[in-house]
Order: structure tokens, then C-alpha cells, then sequence
């Protein structure tokens, strides 16, 4: 379905967000937390891309250059129009946390498909315990979402928000250091814990493995896999891990699932 480009925000020297509305008069397709969509870009190819923020009447799309899609995605403006397939996908299962401290963990992009969920959260804010995010970047010009992430950090509010870069700049404000080291500080109750996990897989590794020493129950750690989706419909096989379709079983998928495929493939 064609959808247009109705706002460009650019978020680090490589990342854009494109807001997206239907071109027509349809309706705007249900989408959850955690799913993602195949965005065209007209001429060039469809790439699948994590929604990082669902509106009434328009999605949002954070997408880092890194090929010929992406980066002709990223070079859209407003007026702008892209081929759209979705909803596909699990979501995050937010709901199935409710009346648990909930733990966000992100690296870089990973941002980005769980930025709906923290929203999603904040939202419904007495319906779960604490709430913490723990975002981790490259250096404070990658950082997504840059001004709301210092505001939630500065606001001491119900988001229990840090952040952490591998290289700081001379005026960096946050922690230096794995995004991991900040678990060390976060306000949960192991055992009544839901934990989500998005990043490079060795991050995701390294904090599931961390989450899981302190006490948290692996069904209760989310992970978002990255595999390589062509139809996002199960008949290609190019997004297989294990026995796993990605864009049919995950991405997002419980660790005690992940635990199991490791014995086939390594992360």
C-alpha cells in the first residue's frame, strides 16, 4: 500500500525517522510494539524496518543508511511516497508484564523498536512496577531520540532512564562504559521482572546472560533478532535460524527459545 512521507527528522549523521501515513483514504493497519513492516522505496527495493512509533493515523520509521534501500530511504522528504507491507511479526507482548518491574535494554538502533514500548508503558504507567531504560551507544552523536532521552534521564520521574557511549565527547553528560554495567543501578525486583532486549547480538548475548545471573527467568527476557527478511511471509527461508522463521516466530523471542536454537547456530 502506498503510504507518504509526511515528516523527516534526522537523528544522527547516518539515521532518519520517517513519518508515514497512508496516501489514501485507508485505514492505518494495527501495528504492536516489536513488529516491524516492509518499507519500498520505489525503483530501489524494500527492506524490513521496526516501527518506533505508532500514531493514530501515522507510523514512524527509524532507519540507519547502511545499503542502497536504506540509504534512499534516508534520503526521502516530506511529500515523498514508499510502498508499505504489514503489519509483520511478533510484538513485544507488553501485556503479559503487567504488575511486573520492567526492564528496557537497547544498543544503538535497537532504540528504536523499543521505543513503542516504553511510550506504551509510560502510558499505562500504574498497570506495572518500575520502569527502566537502559540505552547504549557508539558515541553521543549516534544516540537516538537524543532530546527526549536527556529529558527523561534529567525528569526523575515514574522512567528510571541512563545511558552510556563506548567513546564520549568532551561535553558528555551520561555514564561511559558497556550498556550492561548500568543493570548494576536499575530499580527492579529480579523475580518479578520482564526484561526487553534490543541491539548488536553480542550485546544481546552479554545482557541476557547478565539478566539471568541476577535472577531474572529466561521466558521473561525478550530479544529482538536481526536475520535477513526478503518476503516476511514465511516462504523464502532466507530469515531462518534453527527451526525458526524470524518473521514469522520472532523477532521478537523469548531467551529460553534462544538458549535452544544456540545448541544448532551461534549468535
Amino acid at each position: 500500500m502506498p503510504y507518504q512521507v509526511t515528516g523527516v527528522r534526522r537523528e544522527s549523521a547516518d539515521t532518519v525517522s520517517l513519518t508515514l501515513a497512508p496516501a489514501g483514504e485507508e485505514a492505518l493497519e494495527p501495528f504492536a510494539p516489536g513488529q516491524f513492516a516492509m518499507v519500498y522505496a520505489f525503483g530501489v527495493g524494500e527492506i524490513p524496518v521496526s516501527v518506533s512509533r505508532i500514531g493514530r493515523r501515522e507510523l514512524v520509521h527509524t532507519v540507519r543508511s547502511v545499503g542502497a534501500v536504506s540509504a534512499a530511504l534516508c534520503a526521502l522528504r516530506p511529500g515523498s511516497q514508499v510502498g508499505l507491507r504489514g503489519p509483520f511479526g511478533t510484538g513485544w507482548g507488553l501485556e503479559r508484564a503487567a504488575g511486573q518491574d520492567i526492564v528496557v535494554v537497547t544498543g544503538g538502533i535497537g532504540l528504536a523498536p523499543l521505543r513503542p514500548l516504553v511510550l506504551a508503558a509510560l502510558a499505562a504507567r500504574r498497570a506495572y512496577g518500575r520502569l527502566n531504560l537502559l540505552v547504549g551507544s557508539r558515541t553521543p552523536e549516534d544516540l537516538l531520540y537524543a532530546d527526549r532521552i536527556r529529558a527523561w534521564v534529567d525528569s526523575h520521574g515514574p522512567l528510571h532512564c541512563q545511558v552510556t557511549v563506548d567513546r564520549p565527547s568532551p561535553a558528555w553528560w551520561g555514564h561511559v562504559g558497556l550498556v550492561t554495567t548500568l543493570l548494576n543501578s536499575a530499580l527492579f525486583t529480579p523475580e518479578n521482572t520482564t526484561a526487553y532486549v534490543c541491539g548488536p547480538e553480542p550485546m544481546i548475548r552479554a545482557t541476557a546472560r547478565d539478566l539471568l545471573h541476577r535472577g531474572v527467568r529466561p521466558e521473561r527476557i525478550r530479544v529482538s533478532l536481526e536475520r535477513n527478511m526478503r518476503c516476511a511471509t514465511g516462504h523464502c527461508g532466507h530469515c531462518q535460524l534453527g527451526g525458526v522463521l524470524m518473521c514469522l516466530d520472532g523477532p521478537v523471542i523469548g531467551w529460553d527459545r534462544v538458549e535452544s536454537l544456540l545448541a544448532v547456530r551461534e549468535l
